[in-house]
């Protein structure tokens, strides 16, 4: 590519406001590079490279690479870290140089928190440790973050599809907050410590009571795990603005019930509170009492999860299309490309499982209610190719709990 178009491609990143990242992957588009940029103490702010192997050399400064400072008049607010197959002009590496630092100087913070500080603060507040607010907004000020307006947050999710390098959990949570500091500067993350998360999950802390620049932040995230993590899936949860920061924990389990949803859904990887309609009303069940969401769930749902899990069939998937298509067999069949008999095979499978049939308003609503429930808990349905021609597959056992109605 000419320096002209090269200078065109990233000016139009500049421009269009997509933040830091685009504008480097631009760059490295355009010059046929690798690209890193840190701030002024050393932390990553952009990364533009082929591979996890490439990004480590690059970070590392390894062979081939070329260090660059960033200057702002004659303050160095970072660092540009380059591998090129052929060294660009004077003049375009000059612009180049330029640009990428007047981008660092909008986003940095005038001070950066370690990772372990930063982990250590969002937790002591998700754990209701600061019940205080005047001691929570302290906290927040001794780290540089104002919470006096308010904040949100965001519930990041990515599982690999295949094996993968070793740190790469602390990767994905890099990548997040990359992506959530290329629109807030001042947001924080930290890595989920649930158990049971598949995966790999990051809370991010979005400082600011501005809706529209939340979203632009879980955008922001989703934008750059795409580009940062091939070969993994995503899942991303917003919560609504938490104007008193002592309304964090609620804005986490928000932003939680968001991420199980989108995780579960097939229209968005990111999804906002607001956005998951019916399942905003079991979040209550969810924060005080998960055991009974969890029974409701064993007593209706299960069953078919664990049959979808031991045979790789599609029930569950069918129960969720056979209910967004208003219980219409053949709308069910055109949604899934199946014949409408093996629709009415597997519901018959359903009902067996389960006892409670879809063909009674009854069955169908309880079975809605689980499926949400699921979701909710954050359970994935295995699924896979439905391969049973009739009733030669196998059975799972129905619990003695679930009731014909």
């Amino acid at each position: 590519m000419s320096d002209l178009a090269a200078l065109d491609a990233i000016t139009e990143a500049v421009e269009s406001g997509a933040g830091l990242p685009e504008v480097v992957r631009a760059a490295a588009k355009a010059l046929e590079a690798s690209l890193a940029v840190t701030d002024a103490w050393g932390a990553t702010l952009a990364v533009a490279a082929r591979s996890p192997a490439e990004e480590r050399s690059l970070l590392s400064k390894g062979k081939g690479v070329t260090s660059i400072p960033l200057r702002v008049a004659d303050t160095v607010v970072g660092e540009l870290l380059m591998r090129a197959k052929s060294e660009p002009s004077a003049s375009m590496r000059r612009l180049l140089v330029t640009m990428i630092a007047s981008e660092v100087e909008r986003v940095r913070a005038p001070e950066r928190v370690s990772e372990t500080v930063a982990a250590d603060f969002l937790r002591a507040v998700l754990r209701r440790e600061l019940t205080e607010r005047e001691e929570l907004l302290a906290r927040a000020g001794a780290l540089s973050l104002d919470l006096e307006d308010g904040a949100s947050m965001i519930v990041a999710r990515a599982h690999p599809q295949a094996p993968t390098d070793e740190g790469w959990r602390g990767r994905v949570r890099a990548v997040a907050e990359r992506g959530a500091r290329a629109v807030v500067s001042r947001s924080i993350a930290a890595q989920s410590e649930r158990e049971g998360v598949l995966g790999a999950e990051v809370l991010l802390l979005i400082p600011g009571a501005d809706e529209a620049t939340a979203a632009r932040a879980a955008e922001g995230i989703l934008r750059e795990m795409e580009a940062g993590l091939k070969g993994f899936t995503f899942a991303i949860g917003r919560s609504r603005i938490a104007e008193d920061p002592t309304e964090l924990p609620r804005a986490a389990s928000e932003a939680l019930l968001a991420a199980n949803v989108a995780q579960g859904g097939v229209e968005s990887a990111a999804l906002a509170f607001e956005q998951t309609g019916a399942y905003r009303l079991l979040l209550s069940a969810m924060s005080e009492n998960p055991a009974e969401l969890q029974r409701f769930y064993a007593e209706t749902v299960e069953p078919l999860v664990a049959y979808d899990e031991q045979y790789e069939t599609d029930l569950v998937r069918t129960l969720e299309a056979f209910l967004e298509a208003d219980g219409n067999v053949a709308g069910t069949a055109q949604r899934l490309f199946t014949h409408r008999h093996t629709i009415y095979y597997r519901l018959e499978r359903v009902r067996e499982l389960s006892g409670l049939d879809v063909s009674s308003s009854d069955g169908r609503e309880k079975l809605s209610l689980g499926l949400k429930s699921m979701r909710v808990l954050g359970i994935s349905s295995a699924g896979g190719p439905a391969s049973e021609a009739g009733a030669e597959g196998g059975r799972v056992p129905r619990r003695s709990g679930n009731r014909r109605t």
